[in-house]
């Protein structure tokens, strides 16, 4: 089994060093790669022989962050099964329907959505799941305990010679806008190539990152979290994400690198803990998911002489796709840098046509760490692809003179005023320089004459004070006219999603009329 098999060749190369560090255990959830290695065997053992799952078969989780995540992560890849992580934010009869969708044999879930699982657990949607699995409390009737059945196994060498790099180990669902999310098919040779981007690009041995986003997400498994595994680093693992704990945890466990968007930046610095934590320990902070104000970048910088990555991933490539270093965070702030080295990019137009340096279009990407199309739809997997082989991301940006690449906006943020295009990302990073604004995000609202024009939701700075015309004026002073918002709402706070960023799309619903 020469892929797949990450914690046998973790065990193999670096038996005792520490791996994993799960926060909510205590002292008893550190773990070295020889005891991840038998914590995956185990879980292995049982889905082989307690619940038939092979090559192909699917297994899910429904579960907060934790050790159990890689351990089913990890089983998975020994057998070649394939892993579909549930997001915890779905209504339960949302993920009944993504159950009918992707049919697992096995389903182990978390304490926390025992309520959920209990409503579904019975429903037509659910049948293919044979087996159940809960880690902690009291699980649902028919459920087997975790910890007593699973890993008090002998922990036997399990293994699947099969497997092959082009097999599938996950799903990941992506968020869609409409209609249930698409099943993103994560091979072994996709993480094999993002990880090797990821070495080239960020990560030396003895590294030791955070993983705070949900694991249902690819910012949580994909980013750090596999190739520090694969280079015998460490994963801390944070159940749950706050400014504090970050803070603290760094100072705590001598975290060299991690990942955050910058929202969560934000709410770092305005924690009481910022200007005391202790961060000599990190190499540099990466960004990613919107662009990082220079505000932030500057602060980091001038009270702890901590410096900036920027980065672009998305769940169907990648996601290690961009990377910028730390010396060009002022320079060409607002960037998300140039591809990784095995990375193909470029911008296009709606008839595939590239375009020169300056226009806006649509990037398109090329090469080994796409994924392999959306499970069971056909249809969405086609279209994603052209005939050239690039991928489409629906994703709206441009690269300068010196091979840069910006993001404008998504294609569907994007809106139309008087005729012209009009990208919000552009406005909110206007905003972000003004010395009141704390967070913002700008929609297109309706509007008789223009058809749409922008309006801006702020949350001001504690203590600061501004006004409508101010926010306006300082618009007008850096941005076209057609581009300057017609209104700002303040407001008290965003909403979030579970990977830190601000949901666009409640905005509209409540501010869009």
């Amino acid at each position: 089994m020469y892929i797949g098999d990450w914690m046998e060749r973790g065990e193999r190369y670096f038996p005792e060093s520490l791996a994993v560090v799960d926060v909510a255990k205590g002292d008893a959830g550190r773990f070295s790669y020889r005891e991840m290695n038998r914590r995956a065997n185990r879980l292995a053992g049982f889905l082989r022989d307690e619940a038939a799952i092979g090559k192909g078969d699917r297994v899910g989780i429904l579960a907060m962050n934790g050790v159990e995540f890689l351990d089913a992560f990890f089983a998975c890849a020994k057998l070649g099964a394939v892993l579909v992580p549930f997001n915890w934010r779905s209504h339960p009869r949302e993920i009944a329907e993504l159950t009918s969708q992707t049919e697992p044999k096995v389903m182990i879930f978390g304490d926390d959505f025992r309520a959920g699982i209990s409503e579904i657990a019975g429903l037509p949607a659910c049948a293919s799941v044979k087996t159940w699995l809960h880690l902690d409390g009291e699980g649902i009737a028919g459920s087997l305990p975790y910890a007593a059945t699973v890993q008090t196994r002998e922990a036997h060498p399990v293994k699947n010679d099969a497997v092959e790099a082009e097999d599938i180990v996950c799903l990941l669902f992506t968020g869609g806008t409409t209609g249930l999310p698409k099943g993103a098919k994560i091979s072994y040779r996709m993480i094999a190539w993002n990880t090797l981007n990821t070495v080239v690009h960020e990560l030396s041995r003895g590294d030791v990152t955070l993983t705070h986003t949900p694991m249902f997400h690819t910012g949580a498994l994909f980013v750090y979290t596999l190739p520090l595994l694969t280079l015998g680093g460490t994963v801390v693992i944070m159940r749950k994400w706050t400014a504090d704990d970050m803070l603290s945890l760094i100072e705590h466990e001598k975290a060299t690198v991690l990942f955050c968007v910058p929202t969560q930046y934000q709410m770092m610095m305005q924690s009481p803990r910022f200007e005391s934590a202790k961060l000599s320990s990190l190499r540099f902070l990466t960004s990613g998911g919107a662009p990082l104000p220079v505000p932030i970048i500057r602060a980091y910088r001038e009270k702890h002489g901590v410096v900036f990555k920027q980065g672009f991933g998305m769940t169907e490539f990648g996601p290690g796709i961009f990377s910028m270093d730390p010396e060009f965070a002022e320079t060409k702030a607002g960037s998300i840098g140039k591809p990784n080295y095995f990375i193909d990019a470029r911008i296009v137009d709606d008839d595939n046509t590239p375009l020169p340096v300056g226009e806006v279009g649509e990037l398109v990407l090329k090469g080994p760490s796409a994924c392999s199309g959306y499970f069971n739809n056909p249809e969405a997997s086609k279209a994603s692809v052209d005939a050239e082989g690039w991928f489409h991301t629906g994703d709206m940006a441009r690269v300068d003179e010196d091979g840069f690449y910006y993001i404008a906006d998504r294609k569907k943020d994007m809106f139309i005023s008087g005729g012209e295009n009009v990208y919000p990302a552009e406005i909110e990073k206007v905003l972000y320089e003004h010395p009141a604004v704390a967070q913002v995000a700008v929609i297109g609202v309706p509007d008789e004459k223009w058809g749409e024009v922008g309006r801006a939701i702020v949350i001001t700075k504690p203590g600061a004070s501004t006004t409508e015309e101010a926010i306006l004026a300082h618009c007008r002073d850096h941005l076209a006219k057609y581009k300057v918002p017609k209104s700002v709402v303040f407001v008290d706070a965003m909403p979030i999603s579970a990977a830190g960023k601000i949901l666009k799309r409640e905005l509209k619903e409540k501010y869009a009329r």
